[in-house]
């Protein structure tokens, strides 16, 4: 069994074709594996123009984990992938390499050199060449503003809105990177913070960010709260854009260890102040805004469990 597409987000329409894919290969007692591509399709035929990734790899194989995916298979889009024709993607990749019994598309599935087949094409090979093709209509959002798209993620995230991306989402949207040495500006604060590099095509809204904390290797029970900082910290005249996270209650050495970090909520945008007191004091209240957020969703539950990667996202 076996899901086609880009995924990138792995938002709740995507997650409406996996959850067919996984129930028809329960139904049959077969492994269920999903196919994705990288680089992203848009990224090889326009490399001049950066597309924000949702989901970079690492983080996306993740998610197909929790989903209770079997397999990833992971296609290289290079020029070679390119040129193959609709029919001969069927018969190369499907068929003769993979041999599976049956695919899952959503209705929008394009493929093939200059995107010449679609879903329709799929199944019409599927009943020539002896393999199931179900193709998954579009799952209806619970409002039009919540439309599922990656495109609307990413345009809420550019905004600063990582709720709004969280419901398009059913998950919040996570930062996974390694923590490495930074230049020690927040110790010298009185905040010490874990930096990360973040992936350089992310386009998230530079600012203040209530955050949730797990280390990737251990993620339901290695949970910590906190506040994070996404920018070019401009009070220090600094130039590299990066993720500052400050662990509320916490003194551990983490360097080298790989985190998920989920952002919650938007503080304010990144400000360049006069100097460090008033640097100091606008962390300060940042930290007692994040609490305060963090204590609302201790007492009212977290919305994203409603969803079923919000559940098992940290498992």
């Amino acid at each position: 069994m076996l899901a086609i597409g880009n995924f990138d987000g792995i938002h709740r329409g995507h997650q409406g074709v996996l959850e067919v894919a996984r129930n028809i290969a329960s139904d049959n007692g077969v492994a269920v594996a999903a196919m994705v591509f990288e680089p992203h399709p848009r990224a090889f035929f326009q490399p001049g123009r950066n597309l924000f990734r949702l989901t970079p790899l690492p983080l996306k194989t993740h998610l197909m984990d929790s989903l209770g995916f079997d397999n990833l298979v992971v296609m290289t889009f290079d020029s070679a992938l390119a040129a193959l024709t609709a029919e001969d993607f069927i018969r190369q990749i499907i068929v003769s390499d993979l041999g599976v019994s049956h695919v899952v598309v959503g209705y929008d599935f394009q493929f093939g050199k200059g995107r010449s087949g679609n879903a329709d094409t799929l199944r019409d090979f599927g009943e020539k060449l002896g393999f199931g093709v179900t193709i998954v209509d579009a799952v209806s959002p619970d409002t039009p503003e919540e439309a599922y798209s990656s495109t609307a993620i990413r345009n809420c995230l550019r905004a600063g809105d990582p709720g709004a991306a969280a419901e398009r989402l059913g998950y919040w949207w996570t930062v996974a990177g390694t923590v490495i040495p930074g230049d020690q500006l927040g110790r010298t604060l009185g905040y010490p913070t874990a930096n990360m590099s973040v992936d350089p095509t992310c386009e998230l809204s530079h600012g203040i960010y209530v955050v949730r904390i797990r280390l990737a290797k251990d993620p339901r029970n290695s949970v910590w709260n906190g506040v994070a900082s996404y920018g070019r910290r401009p009070t220090f005249d600094k130039d590299n854009v990066v993720l500052e996270v400050f662990i509320f209650d916490f003194d551990a050495d983490i360097y080298g260890e790989e985190l998920y970090v989920e952002l919650l909520d938007f503080i304010r945008p990144e400000a360049k102040f006069s100097g460090i007191e008033e640097l100091k004091t606008h962390i300060a209240e940042d930290c007692v805004k994040a609490r305060k957020f963090h204590e609302r969703l201790e007492s009212e539950g977290d919305p994203m469990t409603r969803f079923v990667l919000g559940r098992r996202f940290a498992g």
